[in-house]
């Protein structure tokens, strides 16, 4: 069956009820599905975990909340699961507190990036990430360091085809491929990375609110690649864990987590060095134009990272405030 067309009726979810919600997630998973939710989430089984912990709450935020989405990608990975990633945003009225964060009684969105495994006609695992930090900036409470990329609604793609992708991916994720086999060298320094050999110079890189939007090579390497391999030289990514898939143009990247390391190192999120050993879970996709990556889009689970660090960033947006956690 077409992947795409398992997933078809979550498409409803741009402009229905709760109920007419529920109703379509049923037809997509399977009961027992497992379903892992991104920080203050976590792992459950079945539709109903995805409804009950993060769809339910955002209907009552936002009554008349839109799954906008504009990249709907599918592929097998290397050990022929067959995914499905969708990217987008979740939009509306923001009308009553969500999590805690104050409601601003205008129109709000939250990025999400959502991947869904599929055997046969039904999706029997699930990984999603919602940039809960985004709507905290939306609400003015943000509790933590400034980002040091841009701050923005993130946009779909440049090309405006992310609905319509087709065709042959292995031109893409050989690119892809051997770009983060590049980034692999880090320790040898910038030039053995090569990143003008797989980025192009105009190219976007669309990080979570907390890290923000870097433009060119120069900007990735400033506003996000510095800080990040400076804080942890020993980050390794676990790509036993993690799962590629690729069609026409775009690549997609999920792993839970995908990366281990050691924050070692100071100043990457204004966090000092803690020694801190731990995790992080990112989910991404890359759009390729000819040998080249022009966008790239990225959600890492920064509320689990500060988790695992000991921050409670919905006591410390509590206290901003005025309220309590």
């Amino acid at each position: 069956m077409d992947p795409k067309a398992v997933v078809q009726p979550l498409h409803i979810l741009s402009d229905c009820t709760l109920a007419q919600a529920r109703s379509a997630l049923g037809q997509v998973f399977a009961p027992d599905a497992l379903i892992q939710l991104g920080a203050p989430w976590g792992t459950g089984a079945g539709p109903d975990a995805w409804a009950d912990q993060a769809l339910a709450p955002l209907y009552d935020a936002m009554p008349d909340a839109e799954r906008r989405t504009w990249i709907e990608m599918a592929g097998h990975d290397a050990a022929g699961q067959m995914w499905v990633g969708h990217g987008g945003h979740y939009m509306g009225q923001f009308s009553n507190p969500f999590l805690g964060i104050p409601a601003t009684h205008r129109l709000a969105a939250i990025r999400f990036h959502e991947f869904f495994r599929i055997e046969g006609d039904r999706v029997v695992e699930m990984q999603a990430i919602w940039d809960i930090p985004e709507l905290m900036m939306q609400a003015g409470v943000w509790p933590l360091a400034p980002s040091l990329g841009r701050e923005w609604l993130v946009p779909g793609p440049a090309t405006q085809d992310g609905l319509t992708i087709s065709g042959d991916g292995s031109h893409a994720l050989g690119i892809v491929g051997d770009m983060l086999t590049g980034l692999g060298r880090s320790r040898e320094g910038e030039a053995a990375m090569e990143l003008p050999r797989y980025w192009h110079p105009r190219c976007s890189w669309y990080g979570p609110a907390g890290i923000g939007t870097a433009r060119g090579i120069v900007g990735f390497r400033q506003h996000h690649q510095i800080p990040f391999l400076d804080a942890m030289p020993d980050r390794r990514a676990l790509m036993d864990q993690g799962h590629f898939f690729a069609e026409g143009d775009y690549v997609g990247f999920t792993a839970w987590p995908g990366m281990e390391m050691t924050l070692s190192g100071a100043n990457w999120l204004g966090l000092p060095a803690t020694g801190q050993k731990m995790t992080m879970r990112s989910l991404d996709f890359w759009r390729v134009e000819g040998d080249l990556i022009r966008e790239n889009w990225v959600l890492v689970d920064l509320l689990d990272v500060y988790a695992q660090l000991g921050v409670d960033v919905f006591a410390r947006m509590a206290a901003l405030g005025g309220g309590q956690a």
